[in-house]
Protein backbone atom coordinates (compact mmCIF):
# COMPACT_ATOMS: atom_id res chain seq x y z
CA UNK A 1 0.00 0.00 0.00
CA UNK A 2 1.38 3.38 -0.97
CA UNK A 3 -0.05 5.73 1.65
CA UNK A 4 1.42 8.87 0.07
CA UNK A 5 0.81 8.15 -3.61
CA UNK A 6 0.62 11.39 -5.59
CA UNK A 7 1.85 13.52 -2.67
CA UNK A 8 4.92 15.74 -2.39
CA UNK A 9 6.91 16.11 0.81
CA UNK A 10 9.74 18.29 2.06
CA UNK A 11 12.14 16.72 4.56
CA UNK A 12 14.81 18.95 6.11
CA UNK A 13 17.91 17.49 7.68
CA UNK A 14 17.56 14.61 5.24
CA UNK A 15 21.22 13.72 4.82
CA UNK A 16 21.41 11.34 7.80
CA UNK A 17 19.64 9.91 10.82
CA UNK A 18 15.91 10.50 11.27
CA UNK A 19 15.68 12.77 8.22
CA UNK A 20 17.27 10.23 5.90
CA UNK A 21 15.07 7.41 7.21
CA UNK A 22 11.97 9.59 6.87
CA UNK A 23 12.75 10.63 3.31
CA UNK A 24 13.33 7.04 2.24
CA UNK A 25 10.17 5.79 3.97
CA UNK A 26 8.02 8.54 2.45
CA UNK A 27 9.39 7.74 -1.00
CA UNK A 28 8.67 4.02 -0.52
CA UNK A 29 5.11 5.02 0.33
CA UNK A 30 4.68 6.87 -2.94
CA UNK A 31 5.66 10.47 -2.16
CA UNK A 32 7.95 12.61 -4.25
CA UNK A 33 10.45 13.97 -1.74
CA UNK A 34 12.38 17.22 -1.67
CA UNK A 35 15.54 16.62 0.34
CA UNK A 36 17.28 19.37 2.28
CA UNK A 37 20.52 19.58 4.20
CA UNK A 38 23.92 21.25 4.12
CA UNK A 39 25.95 18.20 3.05
CA UNK A 40 25.58 18.04 -0.72
CA UNK A 41 27.35 14.70 -1.14
CA UNK A 42 25.29 12.99 1.56
CA UNK A 43 22.04 14.34 0.08
CA UNK A 44 23.08 13.07 -3.34
CA UNK A 45 23.52 9.61 -1.82
CA UNK A 46 20.02 9.71 -0.30
CA UNK A 47 18.53 10.84 -3.60
CA UNK A 48 20.33 8.03 -5.41
CA UNK A 49 19.00 5.49 -2.89
CA UNK A 50 15.44 6.71 -3.38
CA UNK A 51 15.71 6.68 -7.15
CA UNK A 52 17.29 3.21 -7.13
CA UNK A 53 14.17 2.01 -5.30
CA UNK A 54 11.97 3.55 -8.00
CA UNK A 55 11.07 6.72 -6.10
CA UNK A 56 11.25 10.39 -7.00
CA UNK A 57 13.40 12.95 -5.21
CA UNK A 58 15.12 16.26 -5.69
CA UNK A 59 17.68 18.05 -3.56
CA UNK A 60 18.01 21.58 -2.21
CA UNK A 61 21.30 22.22 -0.43
CA UNK A 62 21.04 24.99 2.14
CA UNK A 63 20.80 26.15 5.73
CA UNK A 64 17.29 26.10 7.22
CA UNK A 65 18.16 29.29 9.07
CA UNK A 66 18.11 31.15 5.75
CA UNK A 67 14.90 32.28 4.05
CA UNK A 68 16.32 31.56 0.61
CA UNK A 69 16.56 27.86 1.45
CA UNK A 70 12.85 27.63 2.12
CA UNK A 71 11.95 29.54 -1.04
CA UNK A 72 14.02 27.05 -3.00
CA UNK A 73 12.34 24.11 -1.25
CA UNK A 74 8.87 25.37 -2.15
CA UNK A 75 9.93 25.92 -5.75
CA UNK A 76 11.27 22.37 -5.89
CA UNK A 77 8.03 21.01 -4.41
CA UNK A 78 6.01 22.97 -6.97
CA UNK A 79 7.98 21.31 -9.75
CA UNK A 80 6.98 17.94 -8.31
CA UNK A 81 3.28 18.82 -8.19
CA UNK A 82 2.80 21.09 -5.18
CA UNK A 83 3.46 20.73 -1.48
CA UNK A 84 1.35 18.36 0.63
CA UNK A 85 3.50 17.68 3.69
CA UNK A 86 6.69 18.76 5.39
CA UNK A 87 8.86 17.26 8.08
CA UNK A 88 10.89 20.04 9.67
CA UNK A 89 13.58 17.83 11.10
CA UNK A 90 16.85 19.77 10.74
CA UNK A 91 18.45 20.55 14.07
CA UNK A 92 21.68 20.73 16.01
CA UNK A 93 22.61 19.90 19.60
CA UNK A 94 24.58 23.12 19.74
CA UNK A 95 26.13 24.60 22.86
CA UNK A 96 26.54 22.04 25.64
CA UNK A 97 26.81 22.96 29.29
CA UNK A 98 24.97 24.73 32.12
CA UNK A 99 23.12 27.79 30.88
CA UNK A 100 25.51 30.17 32.64
CA UNK A 101 28.32 28.91 30.41
CA UNK A 102 26.45 29.37 27.11
CA UNK A 103 27.42 32.47 25.15
CA UNK A 104 24.81 34.64 23.49
CA UNK A 105 26.42 33.84 20.15
CA UNK A 106 26.06 30.09 20.73
CA UNK A 107 22.49 30.52 22.01
CA UNK A 108 21.47 32.53 18.96
CA UNK A 109 23.14 30.06 16.60
CA UNK A 110 21.26 27.16 18.15
CA UNK A 111 17.94 28.99 18.04
CA UNK A 112 18.60 30.04 14.46
CA UNK A 113 18.69 26.44 13.32
CA UNK A 114 16.29 24.69 15.67
CA UNK A 115 13.61 27.34 16.15
CA UNK A 116 13.96 30.02 13.49
CA UNK A 117 14.49 27.24 10.93
CA UNK A 118 11.15 25.73 11.92
CA UNK A 119 9.45 29.14 11.83
CA UNK A 120 10.85 29.96 8.40
CA UNK A 121 9.85 26.53 7.15
CA UNK A 122 6.27 26.88 8.36
CA UNK A 123 5.99 30.41 7.03
CA UNK A 124 6.90 29.20 3.55
CA UNK A 125 5.03 25.89 3.73
CA UNK A 126 1.61 27.16 4.86
CA UNK A 127 0.80 29.20 1.71
CA UNK A 128 2.07 26.36 -0.47
CA UNK A 129 -0.16 23.86 1.33
CA UNK A 130 -3.12 26.20 1.10
CA UNK A 131 -2.62 26.24 -2.67
CA UNK A 132 -2.63 22.42 -2.62
CA UNK A 133 -5.88 22.30 -0.64
CA UNK A 134 -4.32 21.49 2.73
CA UNK A 135 -1.45 19.56 4.17
CA UNK A 136 0.47 18.35 7.19
CA UNK A 137 3.47 19.93 8.91
CA UNK A 138 5.52 17.82 11.33
CA UNK A 139 8.08 19.42 13.61
CA UNK A 140 10.67 17.07 15.06
CA UNK A 141 11.02 18.11 18.68
CA UNK A 142 12.55 15.98 21.48
CA UNK A 143 11.87 14.46 24.86
CA UNK A 144 14.68 16.73 26.05
CA UNK A 145 13.12 19.92 27.36
CA UNK A 146 9.60 18.50 27.38
CA UNK A 147 9.35 15.39 29.55
CA UNK A 148 12.80 15.75 31.09
CA UNK A 149 15.74 18.08 31.50
CA UNK A 150 19.21 16.68 30.87
CA UNK A 151 22.32 18.26 32.42
CA UNK A 152 24.13 20.47 29.94
CA UNK A 153 21.26 20.58 27.45
CA UNK A 154 19.19 23.55 28.65
CA UNK A 155 19.73 25.52 25.45
CA UNK A 156 18.85 22.58 23.22
CA UNK A 157 15.84 21.66 25.38
CA UNK A 158 14.54 25.23 25.19
CA UNK A 159 14.72 25.24 21.40
CA UNK A 160 12.86 21.94 21.13
CA UNK A 161 10.21 22.68 23.77
CA UNK A 162 9.39 25.97 22.03
CA UNK A 163 8.27 24.09 18.93
CA UNK A 164 5.08 23.09 20.74
CA UNK A 165 4.07 26.73 20.96
CA UNK A 166 4.52 27.00 17.21
CA UNK A 167 2.43 23.87 16.67
CA UNK A 168 -0.43 25.22 18.78
CA UNK A 169 -0.37 28.62 17.11
CA UNK A 170 -0.42 27.16 13.61
CA UNK A 171 -3.28 24.91 14.63
CA UNK A 172 -5.30 27.82 15.97
CA UNK A 173 -4.72 29.82 12.80
CA UNK A 174 -4.85 27.20 10.06
CA UNK A 175 -6.46 23.90 11.09
CA UNK A 176 -9.81 25.01 9.65
CA UNK A 177 -8.06 25.33 6.27
CA UNK A 178 -7.03 21.69 6.39
CA UNK A 179 -3.44 22.50 7.37
CA UNK A 180 -2.43 20.31 10.28
CA UNK A 181 0.61 20.90 12.49
CA UNK A 182 1.95 18.41 15.01
CA UNK A 183 5.14 17.77 16.94
CA UNK A 184 7.01 14.47 16.98
CA UNK A 185 9.05 13.88 20.14
CA UNK A 186 11.62 11.13 19.67
CA UNK A 187 13.49 9.52 22.49
CA UNK A 188 17.15 8.64 22.17
CA UNK A 189 17.82 7.53 18.61
CA UNK A 190 20.83 5.83 17.03
CA UNK A 191 22.02 8.73 14.88
CA UNK A 192 25.41 10.46 14.52
CA UNK A 193 24.30 12.88 17.28
CA UNK A 194 23.77 10.04 19.78
CA UNK A 195 27.44 9.90 20.73
CA UNK A 196 29.65 6.91 21.47
CA UNK A 197 28.68 3.49 22.77
CA UNK A 198 28.79 4.56 26.42
CA UNK A 199 26.55 7.54 25.73
CA UNK A 200 24.06 5.37 23.87
CA UNK A 201 23.99 2.87 26.72
CA UNK A 202 23.36 5.68 29.21
CA UNK A 203 20.54 7.03 27.06
CA UNK A 204 19.01 3.56 26.74
CA UNK A 205 18.65 3.44 30.51
CA UNK A 206 16.34 6.47 30.46
CA UNK A 207 13.70 4.60 28.49
CA UNK A 208 11.19 2.07 29.78
CA UNK A 209 12.12 -0.15 26.84
CA UNK A 210 15.80 0.03 27.90
CA UNK A 211 17.04 0.75 24.42
CA UNK A 212 17.23 3.65 22.01
CA UNK A 213 15.33 3.81 18.74
CA UNK A 214 16.45 3.06 15.23
CA UNK A 215 15.89 6.06 12.92
CA UNK A 216 13.39 4.01 10.93
CA UNK A 217 11.16 3.67 14.01
CA UNK A 218 10.93 7.44 14.36
CA UNK A 219 10.29 7.74 10.63
CA UNK A 220 7.25 5.48 11.02
CA UNK A 221 5.78 7.92 13.54
CA UNK A 222 6.50 10.81 11.16
CA UNK A 223 4.69 8.92 8.41
CA UNK A 224 1.63 8.59 10.62
CA UNK A 225 1.54 12.31 11.41
CA UNK A 226 2.15 13.39 7.83
CA UNK A 227 -0.27 11.01 6.17
CA UNK A 228 -4.08 10.81 5.99
CA UNK A 229 -3.88 8.16 8.75
CA UNK A 230 -3.79 11.07 11.22
CA UNK A 231 -6.44 13.18 9.50
CA UNK A 232 -8.06 14.29 12.79
CA UNK A 233 -4.78 14.85 14.67
CA UNK A 234 -3.82 18.51 14.95
CA UNK A 235 -1.94 20.53 17.53
CA UNK A 236 -0.65 17.39 19.20
CA UNK A 237 2.63 16.10 20.56
CA UNK A 238 3.36 12.48 19.72
CA UNK A 239 5.98 10.82 21.92
CA UNK A 240 7.99 8.14 20.13
CA UNK A 241 10.28 7.72 23.10
CA UNK A 242 10.26 4.10 24.19
CA UNK A 243 8.25 4.99 27.28
CA UNK A 244 10.68 7.65 28.47
CA UNK A 245 8.02 10.19 29.46
CA UNK A 246 5.93 7.52 31.16
CA UNK A 247 8.58 6.58 33.71
CA UNK A 248 9.69 10.02 34.86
Amino acid sequence: MQTLEGKTAIVTGASSGIGRATARLFARNGAAVVLNGRNEAALADVQAEIEADGGRASTVVGDVGEEATHRALIEAADRLGGLDMAVNNAGVVGAYGPIETVSLEDWEGLMRTNLAGAFLGARAQIPAMRASGGGSIVFVSSFVGTSVGIPGMAAYGTSKAALMGLVKGITADHAAEGIRANALLPGGTDTPAAGDTAQKEWAAGLHAMKRIAEPEEIAQAALFLASPMSSFVAGSALYADGGNAAVK
